[in-house]
């Protein structure tokens, strides 16, 4: 294992000390939501207990959470690699965003003209869009995958794009096996025929960098709660496309950027708490950089996903999902799904959670790659990896998985 102080990093997470069984648990669920550290926690309780105020007032706890606000959008412009925190906009989740978004987009579409999404995403990157371009007379396209590693068909992705495109919807990493898709050059070739991008960024996330500015999107969508967060999700968009796109919205709102996107009273606790998990990322690097704080999570997280990828072909039954050439695992994040040839998915899951390992199991809302796949109804058994996992929680995962056979 690279040099990296996890036991710093898991102590400031108050859900690692839960044991059962006499042992510690293991948290391998993290694709679904993070665990929190206490940092998190203590500023939300911050925030109902000493500026809990809505926003815009002319009183001192109303003045203080909109500087809150203000500083939350910083970061968060920070984290997705922007410079200007009015291009932030804070929603319930990643899903809600997108399918509000989608409707005003939408409104910019007619007849004939085309949509791409892919058999790889999580579903909230597909059918938000497929809804809005029936509604619009649009046509969808979907990227193939190479099935025998599940990366996406870039040649498919070059013959469908064109001049009739006008959005492609990608995921930055696949949230079930954990491909990293080549968005950069995704962006390049929309762009060169004229489309928008938007890019779901909510499994990368806690993984790597991200980078809309190099990456050329014109818009991107995560949520705090897979990068140590609260139940925020968080939208960035080009400020010059989210001032010319109308808003669903109530007229008294404020037409300015961005609480024109940000429809209803938000998620004030929440969205403090979204700028200290940012702040917690950054010290896990003593330059308290963000850029190199990923750095050295990445490089962690490649060592603990390769001894992962490395041990479970050399158990009997069990089939790995997705890339394992040892050569091509820096094209993943450490997210691994698995299937068991004798045990249905649930079962297997059932078995590790009886032992203190926490895995999911079924399709995780990628429903076009189970599909796919050949793996409906029953899915896959997920194993996700953060940066607070270690190499004998894998052990203690290889080792339940053995006494299936």
């Amino acid at each position: 294992m690279p040099e990296f102080n996890v036991e710093a990093c898991r102590k400031q997470f108050p859900a690692l000390k839960r044991q059962q069984n006499g042992r510690p648990v293991v948290y391998f669920d993290g694709p679904a939501g993070s665990q929190t550290p206490q940092c998190v926690i203590d500023a939300i309780t911050d925030y109902l207990a000493n500026r809990n105020a809505n926003h815009g007032g002319v009183f001192p706890t109303s003045r203080e959470n909109d500087e809150a606000l203000h500083e939350a959008q910083q970061a968060a412009a920070d984290f997705v690699g922007g410079t200007d925190e009015k291009e932030i906009v804070f929603g319930a989740n990643m899903t809600t965003l997108t399918f509000a978004f989608s409707r005003s987009l939408a409104r910019t579409w007619k007849s004939g003209d085309e949509i791409i999404v892919t058999q790889l995403d999580h579903d909230a990157n597909v059918t938000p869009w497929v809804m809005a371009a029936q509604e619009r007379g649009a046509t969808v396209q979907r990227i193939r995958i190479h099935p025998e590693d599940c990366t996406l068909d870039l040649n498919d992705f070059r013959q469908k794009l064109s001049n009739k495109t006008r959005l492609v919807a990608v995921g930055c990493a696949s949230n079930a096996v954990g491909t990293i898709n080549p968005v950069q050059e995704i962006c390049n070739l929309a762009k060169q025929a004229g489309a928008e991008t938007f890019l779901d960024a909510v499994h990368f996330a806690p993984h790597g960098r991200i980078d809309v500015r190099q990456w050329g999107c014109t818009y991107l969508v995560c949520s705090a709660y897979k990068f140590f967060g609260p139940h925020v999700g968080i939208l960035w968009g080009r400020r010059e496309r989210l001032e010319e796109l109308t808003p669903y919205k109530v007229r008294p709102a404020d037409n300015h950027m961005p609480d024109r996107w940000m429809t209803g009273t938000p998620n004030f606790e929440g969205i403090a708490g979204v700028r200290a998990a940012i702040e917690y990322l950054q010290r896990i690097d003593a330059a308290n950089d963000l850029t190199n704080s990923f750095a050295r999570i990445n490089e962690y997280e490649s060592a603990l996903g390769k001894y992962l990828v490395g041990g479970l072909p050399e158990i009997p039954s069990i089939r790995v999902l997705g890339i394992t050439v040892p050569k091509r695992l820096a094209e993943r994040v450490p997210t691994v799904s698995i299937v068991h040839r004798r045990h249905p998915a649930r079962k297997v899951a059932e078995h590790l959670a009886e032992r203190g390992i926490f895995v999911w199991h079924g399709n995780f809302y990628a429903l076009s790659l189970s599909e796919t796949l050949g793996l409906e109804p029953d899915g896959m058994v997920r194993i996700g990896l953060l940066h607070y996992n270690t190499q004998e929680e894998i052990d203690r995962l290889l080792l339940a998985l053995r006494e299936l056979v």
